[in-house]
């Protein structure tokens, strides 16, 4: 089967049913929603890919993973990634297309064991996962290089992901913060809040 075919969602397995949970969530903070997607990235013989697990809130990169194939090994690896890093919440939604990387029993599998509201964009329809897709072509823009091999390219790319795009990166979105400190004045309010009552 074809990277392309796999993309589109023409695989084998059941995708989940039509469900767009994230399109009617009104977020307040972190760890609400998080949302998924592969790119591509060129070598200088060949293409790898790139798995990503962003929360919408904070636009924060909170799991990445980089590989060769685009199997549900690698998009398994970045959702492992993110589940090492941050708190599973009560009501928490992942949304992703609906690739066989997400529609595999073992991507549903662990997204179920840890209570995540699995979320998936409607066939055909990349606007549902806007946030990633948005994320994605700010991504491609930036690594325009071509990497000499699969190493160089992890380790430029942990670079730009970990500490330009996460600690350094303006977004409009969140008053011209970064991911990294807007989630930090999230915790100090909270924190504010609790101390208070």
């Amino acid at each position: 089967m074809s990277a392309q075919a796999q993309v589109r969602g023409d695989h084998q397995f059941q995708p989940w049913p039509e469900t767009n949970l994230a399109r009617d969530l009104v977020l307040t903070g972190g760890d609400q929603l998080w949302v998924a997607d592969i790119t591509y990235i060129r070598l200088a013989e060949e293409f790898v890919y790139l798995a990503v697990v962003l929360d919408a809130f904070s636009r924060r990169v909170i799991g990445w993973a980089l590989d060769r194939t685009m199997e549900d090994d690698l998009t398994l690896a970045a959702l492992q990634t993110a589940l090492s890093q941050r708190t599973v919440l009560p009501g928490l939604v992942h949304h992703s297309d609906r690739g066989s990387q997400y529609a595999s029993g073992d991507y549903t599998d662990l997204l179920n064991n840890h209570g995540i509201e699995i979320s998936m964009s409607r066939k055909g329809n990349p606007w549902d996962n806007a946030a990633c897709e948005s994320f994605m072509k700010t991504l491609e823009e930036v690594l325009r290089n071509e990497y000499r091999d699969l190493a160089d390219a992890r380790a430029s790319i942990r670079e730009f992901l970990e500490k330009v795009y996460n600690e350094k990166r303006l977004h409009s979105a969140l008053g011209y913060r970064p991911p990294v400190e807007l989630e930090l004045m999230q915790k100090e309010a909270a924190a504010r809040q609790l101390s208070e009552a």
